[in-house]
């Protein structure tokens, strides 16, 4: 790749914050920051002019706030947004809100501290921030903001064709779902889409750090007919409640005294991630129960080995399709270890769930 191939605007109100981010990325090769603007109105002009690659978006700013100038550029000229977000709860919040208007991805703002004249967690930061530049420049631009896709690909979900397994309890169905880059997006539009609780428990697995998934939880709770809660360890699944794993802890689930329930746990960083949906999908494969598996956009392999699992013992496993990801990534690697039985679109997911829980 060739010097300054990945061209980024950064907007951000605090010079300070500037100068660091414009530092650490002008130190790859491969990234270039062609300029930077200090509020969202000057970041819409910018982009017209400039035509960048990628855009960081800081969420707090005068004149044009985060989002607002986010919902303009998605409306102008769609494009890759990382949001750079404060760990503030009402900055956690509208990181989610972010996520579900078209940004790829969020990096929470390091933690600034002085101490000797010595500047602290810059380095912590500074792969995250390379990284996810680099791969939300290879997102395509009109998987950015797209509208509902309806078309269907390779295995489409035919109930007159699609044999039910059957259990042998009686359990109530747990669906396992698990996603990343791209995923508060997708799991807003099939958390709000259920609209038949049908004593069912959900088990959500979202890549993000501390902090984030207590927000997406209120938020997915804001939109559902189902009560959306990040999850604690040790309380018991409970039916139509649907619980999402929280940031930096594996989660799974057993029996304690006849109840199903949450167990959270550190142990290490599973395929690079903790929560990882593997943890998640193997451990639900050990519940006899009827059991439904979900995966949706994002990058790399978690859950695909889980699903496997899920399938070995009963699941009825849907993945979502090329089409509608934003990355084609965890569904791909799924599909091809032979753990999905059905690839869909996003806008038909909850229609899908909601099928086979009838079913189970």
């Amino acid at each position: 790749m060739a010097v300054g191939n990945i061209k980024v605007l950064v907007v951000d109100d605090s010079s300070f914050m500037r100068r660091i981010l414009i530092d650490i990325i002008n130190k790859d090769d491969e990234l270039e920051v062609v300029d930077f603007a200090r509020n969202g109105q000057e970041a819409l002009e910018k982009v017209l002019e400039l035509k960048p690659d990628v855009m960081t978006l800081d969420i707090e700013m005068p004149i044009l706030d985060g989002l607002k100038t986010l919902e303009k550029v998605m409306k102008i000229n769609p494009m890759p947004v990382i949001m750079l977000s404060s760990l503030t709860q009402s900055g956690t919040l509208a990181t989610i809100r972010a996520l579900e208007k078209g940004a790829v991805d969020f990096i929470a703002k390091p933690n600034i501290m002085f101490g000797n004249n010595k500047l602290f967690d810059i380095d912590k930061i500074s792969n995250e921030i390379i990284n996810k530049i680099k791969n939300s420049a290879k997102i395509s631009r009109g998987k950015i903001f797209q509208k509902q896709i309806i078309m269907k690909k390779k295995n489409e979900y035919d109930e007159q064709q699609y044999m039910y397994k059957k259990f042998e309890c009686c359990n109530w169905p747990i669906v396992a779902i698990g996603t990343s880059t791209g995923g508060p997006k997708a799991l807003h539009t099939v958390m709000s889409n259920l609209t038949e609780k049908s004593n069912t428990s959900i088990l959500i697995v979202q890549h993000m750090p501390p902090g984030f998934t207590n927000s997406l939880a209120k938020r997915l709770n804001d939109v559902s007919n189902y009560v959306v809660k990040e999850a604690e360890n040790g309380e018991e699944i409970k039916r139509n409640c649907a619980y999402v794993a929280p940031g930096d802890y594996h989660m799974e689930v057993s029996f304690k005294n006849n109840k199903l329930c949450i167990v959270l746990n550190k142990n290490p960083h599973v395929n690079g991630h903790r929560p990882s949906v593997d943890v998640m999908f193997n451990s639900v494969a050990k519940i006899d129960c009827p059991k439904i598996g979900v995966i949706m956009t994002g990058m790399g392999s978690d859950g695909a080995k889980g699903m496997l699992q899920l399938k070995k013992n009963g699941s009825i496993n849907f993945g979502e399709n090329e089409e509608s990801c934003v990355v084609y990534g965890m569904p791909k690697v799924a599909y091809m270890l032979g753990a999905v039985d059905y690839e869909v679109p996003l806008c038909e997911i909850a229609n899908c769930i909601t099928r086979a829980i009838k079913k189970c």
